[in-house]
């Protein structure tokens, strides 16, 4: 069979654009509700996406500008993914979960019940947190540094994946005649003592669907690059071009045999904010009514927080992008991108804040379905993506046109599927259920 792209709906309540909530077609109330995301999951389900991605924060932005935006009250991830799979069968269900401020016993349990209960459909999205908000609402007066984030996170990742092999897969056997519940020879204490975490185990939850749930990651600093080739399954990423894009693809799959893995063992999924019209005309007209309900200030905040919670708010609008020092406590690649955009571009702080409005830094195409199945076939057949994790300006309408207009154009090229290959988020993906280290 013929290789085939892989794409995630990137769900973020009333959308990505950052004025999308003021739009009157958007649900303002939209991170509540989960109707609305059940709407949501059900299209991305009918149209054969692999996963639903939901992204996370544990600290709510406040203040007089984010006031202004909605991105302060939304449904903790598991707990929403742990309802949609009741009423979905075969998409993928993957939530953020920092390595910062949880502790591995938690995660391990979590994700494993999750793929449990949809059948095998789950998916971990391992952060090490870039926003220093967080460290206040977890008894610290300063987020942890960036290199000290990516050691507890390879180790964190080391005690999860522990502990999803307590069990192995045959260990429970529930035999009432005789009255063993399980084999005591199959499971498998951990017994991990390390720098960050003493873990004993074993997991309380038995051996899951998938053996274990897939591991996906976003970090694409040189310390993100080096961990996800070491454990990712996913790769989410963000590049604003063609060249940047097959740079990172050639990069870290370079990086996989050094661990003894194969390219196909990870899959690299770029974001790609995508607005979507019969006409170019039409798209460029959508993008145009989100884009002047952008106010300056939001604008500039959401670049200060994708920067690296940075306060910009000291800077003239009209003025270019200060000179920043290294980010500690947000994403280095991310701010490496948008500098270079600022530069490349000569933006002002006001231009670059609603440039990155409804995108974020991820590549942007506006235009018809076919205008847009040409971009991503492009990406995917040059070596620069495996498939793409879809940004939509609004919801529920932007993930419709997506779904109504540009699945079919990428269907009738024989570049996505028209049924699901199997009932496990695994199988869909092409990725091997790995077999437990201790049997």
């Amino acid at each position: 069979m013929a290789r085939q792209l892989k794409l995630g709906a990137f769900l973020m309540a009333t959308g990505h654009h950052v004025a999308a909530w003021r739009h009157p077609d958007v649900p303002a109330e939209a991170g509540l509700d989960f109707a609305h995301y059940k709407h949501l999951a059900q299209i991305a389900e009918a149209a054969k996406f692999d996963a639903l991605f939901i992204a996370d924060s544990l600290a709510a932005p406040t203040g007089a500008i984010a006031s202004r935006m909605a991105r302060s009250d939304h449904f903790e991830p598991l707990t929403l993914l742990s309802a949609l799979s009741v009423v979905t069968e075969r998409i993928g269900l993957i939530a953020t979960a920092t390595t910062s401020y949880n502790e591995p016993y938690h995660v391990a349990r979590k994700f494993a019940s999750l793929d449990h209960l949809s059948g095998g459909r789950s998916g971990w999205n391992l952060v090490t947190s870039d926003n220093a908000a967080e460290a206040q609402n977890f008894g610290r007066s300063e987020h942890i540094g960036h290199a000290d984030r990516y050691r507890r996170a390879r180790e964190f990742h080391q005690v999860v994946t522990g502990l999803w092999d307590s069990w192995e897969d045959d260990a429970f056997v529930r035999d009432k005649a005789s009255g063993t519940y399980y084999h005591p020879e199959k499971v498998h204490l951990l017994d991990h003592v390390g720098e960050h975490f003493r873990v004993k185990g074993p997991l309380n939850v038995a051996r899951s669907p998938q053996g274990q749930p897939v591991i996906v990651q976003a970090g694409s600093s040189e310390l993100g690059r080096e961990l996800a080739a070491q454990t990712a399954e996913v790769v989410f990423t963000a590049q604003t071009s063609l060249a940047n894009a097959q740079a990172f693809y050639a990069d870290l799959k370079g990086r996989l045999s050094r661990y003894g893995r194969s390219a196909d063992s990870l899959k690299i999924m770029p974001g790609v904010f995508v607005v979507v019209g019969q006409t170019e005309s039409e798209a460029r007209e959508k993008y145009e009514t989100f884009q002047q309900l952008v106010e300056p200030e939001v604008g500039v905040a959401l670049l200060g927080r994708m920067l690296g919670n940075f306060d910009l708010s000291k800077y003239p609008l009209d003025g270019p992008l200060p000179e920043l020092p290294l980010t500690e406590s947000g994403q280095q690649s991310r701010q490496k991108l948008l500098t270079e955009l600022a530069g490349r571009e000569n933006l002002s702080l006001a231009e670059l804040g609603r440039k990155i409005a409804g995108g974020r830094g991820h590549y942007s195409l506006v235009g018809t379905p076919a205008q847009i199945a040409d971009r991503l076939q492009q990406w995917f057949e040059q070596g620069a993506a495996d498939g793409f994790n879809v940004l939509v300006p609004h919801l529920p309408g932007g993930l419709e046109d997506f779904a109504n207009g540009v699945v079919p154009e990428l269907q009738r090229r024989g570049l996505f599927r028209t049924e699901y290959e199997g009932r496990t988020l695994r199988q869909n993906l092409g990725l091997a259920r790995p077999g437990n280290r201790f049997a």
